[in-house]
C-alpha cells in the first residue's frame, strides 16, 4: 500500500486518490529565463520516478507540469538582451526540453503557460474579489488579502500572528497589509500587458498556477509538488487563493523535493556554486545524473561532488556489466527482488532502498550466470523492468559500459580500439607477454578498461 509523506499534515499517510484508478498531479515546473540547474533536474526526475510509478501501479495518472513564461526576471533578462520576452522564452522552453529528454524525463500529459491562461487568471482574480479575498489598490494593483483566509500558513507551519509581527511595512505600498500580495499587476511603460477589468497589467506568480493547475485538474486534485523553496510563500499563497476562489479543498497531498548542496553548502545564484545540467553533462552521462539524484530519497538534502556522480557511474557499470552479454527476455514478474522493490517504492518514493535491492538482485545475477544463464537472463530482465519505473538502465549494455569518452586529445575511436584489441590478441597468440600487456596499459592509460572472457575481450571506458 502506497504512502505518501504529505506536507500538509506533516506525517506519513496512506494514498487514496479522489477518485478510484485515476490520479491528478500538478507539478511546479520552470520560470523560463535561464538554463536548467542541478535543482530543476532534480524536480524534473523526483517526479517523473513518481509518475511512472503511479503508473506502473495501474493507476490512470494525469500529470501536469507548467511553464511560468511571463514575470519579473523574464521581462528583466529579455531587456538586458535587447529581445522580446516571448523570443527569450521559447529558447529557453526548447533547452529545457532538450535538457529533459537528455535525462530520460518523460513529458507531461499537459504543459500549460501562464500567458496561454490569462483569461482563467482574470476569472479566478474577480471571484477573488467577488468572495471578499482580493482588492484593487489605487495604483490599479490586484492584491490577495491575506488576513481574509483564516487558515492562511496551514502548510508551511506559518502563524499569521507571527508573519504579521515581521512584516516590514513598505513605503508608498497601496496594500492594506504588509503581507498582502499581488494577483494583478498594473501596466508599466515598455512591459508586455494585457486587458483585465482592472486595467493593463499582468498576473502575479502565485494566481498563475492557482488558475492553471485548477484549470487542468478540477478545483480539488490529488497531489501537487515541487522544490522545498516553494512550500511558502508560493504554495502557501495558492492554497489561499484556490480555497478562497472556489470554497473546496485544493490538494489531498503536498510533496516536496529537498534542496541541493554543492559541496555541503546550499546551492545559490548568489553564491556563484550552481551548475547547470548541460555543465554537468560535459563530463558525465545523462543516466549517471539521473542516478545520482536518485540516491537521496527526495525529501533529503542532495549533495553534490564529483565523488557522488563517479559512485553513480561505478553504480551503473555494475548493473550493466551484470546484464552484459545475456539473452533479451520477459521479466516474469512478481519475483521476491520485485516485491521488496514495490514495498521501498510504497514506502514514500524510497528509491535510495529501491537501488539497493537492485543491487541484491545483481549480485544474484552474477551469482548464478556461469551455472544457470537462462535463470540469470530472467533475473537480468527483472533488473531491467525494475529499472525502466526508475528511468534507468535502458541502454545496451555495451552501448553504456562504452561510454561517450571526453573530446580532446588522447581519445580513440571505437574502430582504432578495436584494432588495438586484435592486435593484443595476436600477440598473446604469439605468446608475445610483453607486447600484450603494453597494449593492455596503453589502452588503461586512455581509460580504456578490458575485460577478458570466454565470449572474448571486451572493453569498457573505465
Amino acid at each position: 500500500m502506497l504512502k505518501i509523506y504529505n506536507d500538509l499534515t506533516n506525517r506519513k499517510e496512506e494514498f487514496k486518490s479522489l477518485e478510484s484508478g485515476k490520479i491528478r498531479m500538478y507539478v511546479c515546473g520552470m520560470t523560463v529565463y535561464d538554463l536548467c540547474h542541478l535543482g530543476h533536474a532534480r524536480v524534473l526526475v523526483v517526479f517523473d520516478v513518481a509518475y511512472r510509478y503511479l503508473k506502473e501501479l495501474g493507476y490512470d495518472v494525469t500529470y501536469i507540469r507548467n511553464i511560468t513564461d511571463i514575470d519579473d526576471k523574464i521581462i528583466n533578462r529579455a531587456n538586458e538582451n535587447g529581445e522580446p520576452f516571448t523570443e527569450l522564452t521559447e529558447r529557453f522552453i526548447k533547452a529545457m526540453h532538450e535538457d529533459s529528454e537528455a535525462l530520460g524525463v518523460l513529458l507531461p500529459d499537459d504543459e500549460p503557460r501562464a500567458t496561454a491562461h490569462i483569461d482563467e487568471i482574470l476569472s479566478m482574480i474577480g471571484r477573488l474579489i467577488d468572495n471578499g479575498h482580493a482588492y484593487v489598490g489605487g495604483s490599479g494593483d490586484v492584491y490577495y488579502s491575506v488576513s481574509s483566509f483564516k487558515d492562511y500558513g496551514k502548510l508551511s507551519g506559518k502563524s499569521l500572528a507571527d508573519l504579521q509581527a515581521g512584516a516590514r511595512v513598505e513605503i508608498d505600498s497601496d496594500k492594506r497589509d504588509p503581507l498582502d500580495f499581488v494577483l494583478w499587476k498594473g501596466a508599466k511603460p515598455g512591459e508586455p500587458s494585457w486587458d483585465s477589468p482592472w486595467g493593463d497589467g499582468r498576473p502575479g506568480w502565485h494566481i498563475e498556477c492557482s488558475a492553471m493547475s485548477t484549470r487542468c485538474l478540477g478545483d480539488t486534485f490529488d497531489i501537487h509538488g515541487g522544490g522545498a523553496d516553494l512550500t511558502f510563500p508560493h504554495h502557501e499563497n495558492e492554497i489561499a487563493q484556490s480555497e478562497g476562489a472556489t470554497g473546496k479543498p485544493f490538494v489531498n497531498y503536498w510533496m516536496h523535493n529537498g534542496f541541493v548542496r554543492i559541496n555541503e553548502e546550499k546551492m545559490s545564484k548568489s553564491l556563484d556554486n550552481f551548475f547547470t545540467v548541460r555543465e554537468i553533462l560535459e563530463r558525465y552521462q545523462a543516466e549517471e545524473i539521473r542516478y545520482f539524484i536518485l540516491t537521496s530519497q527526495y525529501r533529503s538534502p542532495l549533495n553534490y561532488d564529483d565523488e557522488h556522480l563517479d559512485n553513480a557511474r561505478s553504480a551503473l557499470t555494475r548493473f550493466y556489466t551484470a546484464m552484459r552479454g545475456l539473452p533479451e527476455v520477459e521479466s516474469a514478474g512478481g519475483e521476491s527482488f520485485s516485491k521488496q522493490f514495490f514495498a521501498a517504492m510504497d514506502d514514500d518514493f524510497n528509491t535510495p532502498e529501491a537501488l539497493a535491492i537492485m543491487f541484491e538482485l545483481t549480485r544474484e545475477i552474477n551469482r548464478v550466470r556461469e551455472s544457470n544463464q537462462q535463470q540469470a537472463a530472467a533475473l537480468a530482465a527483472e533488473l531491467r523492468h525494475l529499472g525502466s519505473i526508475l528511468g534507468i538502465l535502458q541502454s545496451d549494455p555495451e552501448s553504456y559500459l562504452r561510454g561517450n569518452p571526453e573530446s580532446g586529445e588522447g581519445t580513440l575511436s571505437d574502430d582504432a580500439i578495436e584494432s588495438l584489441i586484435q592486435q593484443r590478441l595476436d600477440a598473446r597468440s604469439g605468446k608475445n607477454w610483453a607486447e600484450a600487456d603494453r597494449i593492455r596499459d596503453e589502452l588503461k592509460a586512455l581509460g580504456i578498461l578490458l575485460e577478458d572472457g570466454a565470449g572474448g575481450t571486451r572493453w569498457r571506458h573505465g
